[in-house]
């Protein structure tokens, strides 16, 4: 889609085109819509960055995010970004030891971890972030993961709109 089109949405239509783009928060597009006219991609994905305004916006977002090779329905931007890694053919073994990762990073930090798949090669370098990161603060926590929400969906919407 072109970026004039986007500009010439009405609110529903760019929802519901773009409201995909941000895991589960179409509530983000429906924000970045009132932004418009937007002259590149990068504008576009800025407002619908700055949507997220406050702690609780911060928060909502991260929880709405699946964990990595876990049990939940994954959206078709997720299911493809997992899959790419292998995260959805795992064995037994790698099931449990993702299992307990995720289950450690919810229960000290109340939200997934959100890794930025595209920028890992391989699952083992995931792996390892997720345990570093084990050791953060929430603080830190949480913007790492405004940080990588921030690659994933400027992606999508790359992917989406040409810019």
């Amino acid at each position: 889609m072109a970026l004039d089109e986007v500009n010439s949405l009405a609110e529903p239509e760019f929802v519901a085109r773009l409201g995909g783009v941000f895991e589960h928060s179409p509530w983000i597009a429906e924000r970045a819509w009132h932004k418009r006219p937007f002259r590149t991609v990068e504008e576009l994905h800025r407002a619908m960055l700055d949507a997220i305004a406050t702690e609780d916006d911060k928060l909502r977002l991260a929880r709405a995010h699946p964990e990595l090779a876990g049990s939940e329905t994954l959206t078709p931007h997720s299911s493809a970004e997992q899959a790419r890694l292998g995260f959805s053919a795992l064995s037994k073994a790698e099931l449990a030891e993702m299992a307990e990762l995720n289950r450690s990073y919810q229960d000290k930090f109340g939200f997934p971890c959100i890794v930025a798949l595209r920028l890992h090669a391989k699952r083992e370098s995931v792996l390892a972030e997720m345990k570093r990161r084990l050791h953060n603060d929430r603080s830190t926590e949480l913007a790492n993961a405004m940080e990588q929400i921030g690659h994933i969906t400027r992606a999508r919407l790359e992917r989406i709109v040409d810019g």
